[in-house]
């Protein structure tokens, strides 16, 4: 049995936490409301983010972040990339981290904002965390909506890292009947589709709700808007320093994408339907006026958040990514969904995919 604790008790936090305790392990979770806490601890259930969950009696919750972590054999990193740096700068007081003793994974998909601008989650924590860990962080990501790992659906997750050792370790601790790990030496590749995916989820979701009332669009549409998705990812991934190309072919990359753009789950399928469906976007001035009140969505949409960095990225390394880009414009109120849509579609008679000369 290993000391373990999970730091961030959304969805995907608390669904890992929960695997963790029923594969035997001593469990933390760190969470920031009081109220979750107790919850947690008293009715064993996290109504707030995952509702309608049984958790184990054995997962304790603590809303003392350095209590969470100290000691522990392994910690997790689950919160939302916004917050992810500023919660590992405070990790630095636990004594365990300092001296590297603990292992650290993380499950946070998206970028961190630097002064050197946007960069890989895995990068810039190893910035920021003590030189031990650099070259011995483990990125676990796949296609893995919490609702269905905690109800024990069949799921299979990428534990990647530059050290092989710590990868299995992390499967070790993970792996049971139903979540199946399997390592990776790709951190690169397997950030840049879990963080990009989310992106072209938005777009499939604005494609899924103007699929119902529209004749020019089906699933054949959607179809050729993941695969031109999934292009876009590779692209990037190739230019940002990914090792394996079979990473993109992969759970972790083609797997997760097509979750993500398809399952009722998705909350960036959920945020594309609704800018056609609800308007949602009306009440914002543009790009930054959403990330700057981004918690009156009601959830959190990574893509939204990841798409600046995304495209300085592309733009920097001159990757050409049509679908991100159409995303940014339109979350930017520049441009009008169903436009940029039709222009998109248009426009990929000509290109086929980069296939002509």
């Amino acid at each position: 049995m290993a000391r373990v604790s999970v730091v961030g008790a959304g969805a995907w936090g608390t669904a890992i936490a929960k695997v963790l305790a029923e594969n035997g392990h001593d469990t933390r979770v760190w969470c920031l409301e009081s109220e979750l806490k107790a919850s947690i601890n008293e009715r064993h259930a996290n109504g707030l983010f995952l509702p309608g969950v049984e958790l184990p009696a054995s997962l304790v919750a603590t809303n003392d972040l350095l209590e969470a972590v100290e000691g522990m054999d392994l910690v997790v990193l689950a919160v939302p990339s916004l917050f992810l740096l500023s919660v590992a700068r405070k990790m630095l007081g636990a004594r365990s981290i300092m001296e590297g003793r603990t292992l650290i994974a993380v499950v946070t998909k998206g970028f961190i904002e630097t002064e050197k601008g946007p960069r890989l989650i895995v990068e810039t924590l190893e910035d920021y965390l003590p030189g031990f860990y650099r070259g011995n962080l483990v990125y676990v990501s796949g296609p893995s909506h919490a609702e269905e790992v905690a109800r024990g659906r069949i799921t299979g997750l990428a534990a990647a890292s530059q050290n092989g050792r710590n990868a299995i370790r992390v499967r070790e601790l993970l792996q049971n009947r139903y979540l199946l790990v399997f390592p990776s030496l790709d951190v690169t590749g397997v950030q840049v589709a879990g963080a990009v995916k989310n992106v072209i989820a938005i777009a499939f979701g604005m494609l899924d709700a103007l699929k119902a009332d529209s004749p020019d669009f089906g699933d054949n549409t959607e179809s050729m808007l993941l695969a031109a998705g999934l292009n876009e990812i590779m692209a990037l991934g190739r230019a940002l320093g990914a090792t394996h190309p079979e990473t993109f072919t992969s759970i972790a990359g083609v797997g997760d994408l097509d979750v993500t753009c398809r399952s009722i789950h998705g909350r960036n399928r959920r945020f594309g339907r609704e800018i056609i469906e609800k308007d949602i976007l009306a009440p914002f001035s543009g790009l930054g006026d959403l990330i700057a009140r981004i918690k009156e969505i009601g959830y959190l949409p990574e893509g939204a958040v990841a798409v600046s960095h995304v495209m300085r990225l592309a733009e920097e390394r001159k990757v050409p990514m049509p679908i991100t880009a159409g995303v940014h414009r339109i979350l930017d109120r520049k441009v009008a969904p169903t436009d940029f849509i039709k222009s998109f579609l248009q426009s990929m008679s000509g290109r086929q995919s980069g296939l002509e000369e």
